[in-house]
């Protein structure tokens, strides 16, 4: 371990572990400390043959025969169970989307929002959530803006909806979650930094609704999401232009009627290979063992995160999650030196702060490269 390591024992990871074979699943670390799933997991060899192989499929019987679109519900029912068991809700209750931010938009048109009505939501929230937020507050929504501890506190007479993260981008911290269960009106979690990151069960948070990415701590490919809308919830909304994937009876003309779930919010396209390769992704994380993996990667978190404080950083205020983030006088510089010696992190804009995310797939070794790499403080 290098200098300025914690003394607190080594996250388990030796062999005939449970996480013992599932590094090498990934190659990318065969090269770098790659510490920012916060952005973008690494890719599993599996989940890139997945999808090579339903392109190969489609290249020689194309895409034009029943077959296809069969094979292609197929795929998207099994992803969609694969999410649903990782989020902790019925599979009926789950809609396949591309992106965290697609779910939080497609929640926020559905609960159609008039002029006067109020959102509430943290001051520590990502672009991805306030880019839907701006658009409402363009058609006369109102966003209130609350401190990130206290955005339980902020709900008034006229709020519709509270929209927060469930882990922090910045640091790493849980919302006030226990406060949030409470509340009357429903509550929409921005789950990136939580699916695939730290144990979800949606009925227990009390979540209305849960927006999450594929491609971030579930491994799977950019383009890729989940939507979790309870059926309370789904009774108050309109699922905003709905598409054919969206119809029950899609042949029925205008007198076709929506999915009488999740469904309904579906995506209207995701290819058949991304598909593939999101759910084999899931298929190699679940031989390792969810268990292992969130108590392994919180572990090696809680110690990168005494190091660098132990070496003089100034470590933001965070949970036991995935995500360690400190103070750089100059965070772009020290992202790029970082990146020279093979240790992936990220910087976040508009602030001097470096983060660092850890997976199950990460060990000892790339704390060591990061704390090694790292400038004189």
């Amino acid at each position: 371990m290098s200098a300025g390591a914690s003394d607190r024992p080594a996250p388990p990871a030796a062999s005939g572990s449970p996480l013992a074979g599932l590094r090498a699943q990934f190659p990318v670390l065969e090269r770098v400390a790659y510490l920012n799933a916060g952005s973008n997991g690494p890719l599993p060899a599996a989940g890139v043959a997945a999808a090579r192989a339903e392109l190969e499929r489609e290249l020689t019987e194309g895409r034009g025969a029943r077959s296809h679109y069969e094979r292609r519900q197929q795929v998207a029912a099994a992803l969609r169970a694969a999410y649903a068991q990782r989020v902790g809700c019925a599979v009926e209750d789950l809609a396949l989307t591309g992106s965290t931010t697609e779910g939080i938009g497609r929640v926020l048109l559905g609960l159609e929002l008039r002029p006067g009505d109020e959102v509430v939501t943290s001051d520590e929230e990502h672009p991805g959530v306030l880019g839907p937020l701006l658009a409402q507050r363009a058609r006369g929504v109102e966003v209130r803006l609350a401190p990130w501890g206290d955005v339980a506190d902020a709900v008034g007479p006229r709020t519709r909806l509270v929209v927060c993260s469930h882990v922090s981008w910045r640091s790493g911290r849980y919302a006030p979650l226990d406060a949030l269960a409470q509340l009357d009106v429903p509550v929409l979690l921005d789950g990136a930094q939580g699916a695939g990151a730290v144990p979800v069960d949606v009925g227990a948070l009390g979540a209305a609704a849960y927006a999450a990415a594929g491609q971030k701590w579930l491994c799977g490919p950019e383009g890729s999401g989940l939507l979790y809308v309870s059926p309370v919830l789904r009774e108050r909304m309109c699922p905003p232009a709905p598409a054919y994937v969206n119809l029950a009876d899609p042949d029925a003309g205008l007198d076709a009627a929506l999915h009488g779930d999740a469904r309904a919010y579906d995506a209207p396209v995701l290819s058949g290979p991304a598909l593939a390769q999101a759910a084999a992704a899931l298929d190699v994380l679940a031989v390792a063992g969810w268990d292992a993996i969130h108590a392994h990667a919180a572990a090696l978190a809680a110690r990168a995160a005494d190091a660098l404080a132990a070496a003089g950083r100034e470590v933001l205020p965070r949970d036991r999650t995935t995500l360690v983030t400190w103070r750089e006088p100059d965070a772009p510089a020290v992202v790029e030196r970082l990146g020279a010696a093979g240790v992936v992190v990220r910087w976040l804009p508009g602030e001097r702060l470096v983060r660092a995310s850890f997976g199950g797939w990460n060990d000892e070794r790339d704390l060591d490269r990061l704390l090694a790499a790292l400038p004189p403080h």
